[in-house]
């Protein structure tokens, strides 16, 4: 841990190291494909500005992002890694991503004529990938759309279409489904490229990078995957490295009396003489509130301790009776290698993405190497 964080009541240490690994792992599974790193959603909880630094060297095609606000910082940083916006802008957000270069998706006739129109003003050409709703029914064009709609984004001459995806919505869970989208993501680039030619292809995010074969493809969006979690069974999983530890420290010691309530509504009452101790996080840092109750345990001086009663916005109180040495200033792992985000997931009857991007503003990241 960094001497910085004995100011930190709460923080995340994030391991920049591991997820250069993780980029390893996926090279060396799909060697032939580029890869988007999708750093949205303060990369998942990990910080934006620190991880699109760390990775603007990693042969990376694409920072993948939400937001043209996201965009934007990622720009300030002077990255040489383009922002990729993976969903729609609205009309008064296309200009920023005419004139600044970022690459948009395209999922209308509307939006291709006024970025066009965009880039006769400003005499440049308009970088976008084609969106294709193969069956998330959440943007993109939809099979029918794609008759001559190639024929006729080739008239637009201030367009560059650079590429075309879509977007699988259950390849954790419906394997025949997610075959019958890789056929009409196929169908549709095929039609397409009779007018146009793409230098990227993209479907599989991190549930299907290493479980799903989609051969007209030619790069992957990594998610998950890039901060050490797989979504479904793989080979390859047990190579991935977690890449977030989250701690905090305990402010308090005390022995609570038999029949005392711990927490809001005492939904937990000692049933003995119990030494409780008070921990510096809560859901204002994005340790969610549907922990309460769960059985959720925290790891702290080489011991499980219980999460007892009801998380609270700023602190949580644990178990630490079995302890005979524990004082204010010990550090408890919270989320990490002893507390896995999919333990939490689970407890929290959640998905992963939930429990790692709902850490707030005030837990400083610490980066490391």
């Amino acid at each position: 841990m960094k001497p910085e964080t004995a100011l930190y009541r709460a923080w995340a240490e994030v391991d920049t190291d591991a997820m250069k690994h993780n980029l390893s792992v996926v090279r060396a599974a799909l060697p032939h494909h580029r890869r988007m790193a999708i750093v949205k959603a303060e990369a998942y909880g990990h910080g934006l500005e620190g991880v699109a630094r760390a990775l603007d060297d990693a042969d990376i095609e694409f920072f993948g992002v939400a937001t043209i606000t996201e965009a934007a910082r990622i720009q300030a940083l002077d990255c040489k890694t383009c922002p990729f916006i993976l969903g729609p802008c609205f009309p008064e957000e296309r200009e920023r991503i005419a004139l600044h270069g970022w690459r948009a998706a395209l999922s209308s006739l509307e939006e291709a004529e006024h970025f066009n129109s965009l880039g006769k003003l400003y005499n440049r050409q308009v970088n976008l990938h084609i969106s294709v709703d193969t069956g998330m029914g959440r943007a993109g064009l939809l099979p029918a759309d794609l008759v001559g709609f190639g024929q006729k984004l080739k008239q637009l001459e201030h367009l560059n279409i650079e590429g075309v995806y879509s977007h699988l919505s259950a390849a954790s869970d419906d394997i025949s489904f997610t075959h019958r989208q890789i056929g009409a993501f196929e169908q549709a680039v095929q039609q397409l490229s009779a007018d146009l030619s793409f230098p990227y292809r993209h479907l599989c995010s991190s549930s299907a990078v290493f479980n799903y074969s989609a051969p007209c493809t030619n790069m992957v969006r990594l998610g998950r995957i890039l901060y050490g979690y797989s979504p479904m069974p793989s080979p390859y999983n047990k190579e991935l490295r977690h890449t977030l530890t989250l701690y905090s420290r305990v402010t308090l010691v005390r022995t609570l009396p038999d029949n005392h309530g711990v927490s809001y509504n005492h939904t937990y009452v000692t049933t003995a003489p119990t030494k409780v101790a008070t921990i510096g996080i809560g859901f204002g840092d994005g340790y969610l509130h549907y922990l309460s109750n769960t059985g959720a345990r925290v790891y702290l001086n080489g011991s499980y301790c219980p999460v007892l009663g009801r998380i609270t916005m700023d602190q949580i109180m644990v178990d630490v009776s079995h302890m005979s040495q524990v004082q204010p200033g010990d550090v408890a792992e919270i989320m990490g290698p002893n507390v896995p985000w999919e333990e939490l997931t689970a407890r929290a009857k959640t998905i992963p993405s939930n429990v790692i991007t709902s850490l707030t503003a005030r837990v400083p990241r610490v980066y490391i190497p």
